[in-house]
């Protein structure tokens, strides 16, 4: 197959199996797909089925891992093309590359066959650079069947960046750096939801935000002052006082 186009898929279930060849420095390549739905984004993070999250719950879509031989690796998806939910309509199978691009992985292709292992569809990747995420091709829904159609579509922001495009946000751990020893177990990265917003402030005159006060018993509990008693019996009578003239001021007058 040719970049873009397209055949049907006469199976009910497929693997798409990814190839690449082995050599000093290149890249470890990791084989993902994604279950979106018409506006092509997934539902949730676990539409995205990869080395760590291996299996949808619907069991529709499974990652079923690598294997080596003399002159390569393969690693392994497969798609019941029956159990996929209703809401799906597309499957995209990808890849990313860790510790350098595609661009120095020599060989690479992807193979969709049926369960017995009869190709139907071959679609080779030779234009590859400094992507460090792949888009090898996906499976559609069209008139009732299913169709693969070819569209080696690269990213350079890895796994995370093709995630995040449709519709998943990650945290990338750290790059462990290029192996030459074959495929290694990293610590994937990890779908996360966004945070919420915090609330903004009250302008002036809005309304206030109210203070959450420590719980549990004060430090000091609160004594009352005993009352203070009145003397009994009935008042005093009321004498007024009478001004007292000072020398050398005229007393005032009657």
């Amino acid at each position: 197959m040719v970049k873009g186009s397209n055949l049907p898929v006469p199976a009910s279930a497929v693997r798409c199996v990814l190839r690449w060849s082995s050599g000093p420095g290149v890249p470890d390549v990791d084989a993902s797909a994604l279950l979106v739905d018409q506006r092509g984004k997934v539902r949730g993070d676990h539409d995205l089925i990869f080395y760590n999250q291996p299996g949808h719950p619907s069991g529709a879509v499974t990652h079923d891992g690598k294997q080596s031989s003399a002159v390569g690796f393969t690693d392994t998806l497969t798609v019941d093309l029956n159990r996929l939910e209703p809401d799906v309509d597309r499957v995209v199978i990808a890849a990313s590359a860790d510790g350098g691009s595609f661009g120095k992985v020599p060989g690479l292709s992807l193979t969709v066959a049926d369960r017995s292992g009869t190709p139907i569809a071959d679609f080779a990747i030779t234009d590859a650079s400094v992507e460090t995420a792949f888009v090898f091709g996906e499976l559609y829904r069209r008139g009732g069947g299913w169709k693969f159609r070819a569209v080696g579509q690269g990213y350079e922001r890895g796994l995370g960046g093709l995630a995040t495009d449709f519709g998943i946000s990650v945290v990338d751990e750290p790059d462990p750096g290029p192996s030459n020893s074959g495929p290694t177990r990293r610590t994937p990265p990890t779908p996360t939801r966004a945070a919420p917003a915090t609330p903004p402030k009250p302008k002036a005159g809005g309304a206030l935000t109210p203070t959450h006060l420590p719980s549990g018993p004060p430090a000091t509990p609160y004594v009352p002052a005993p009352p203070t008693r009145l003397p009994s019996g009935p008042p005093e009578p009321f004498t007024p006082l009478r001004p007292t003239p000072l020398p050398g001021v005229n007393p005032p007058r009657a």
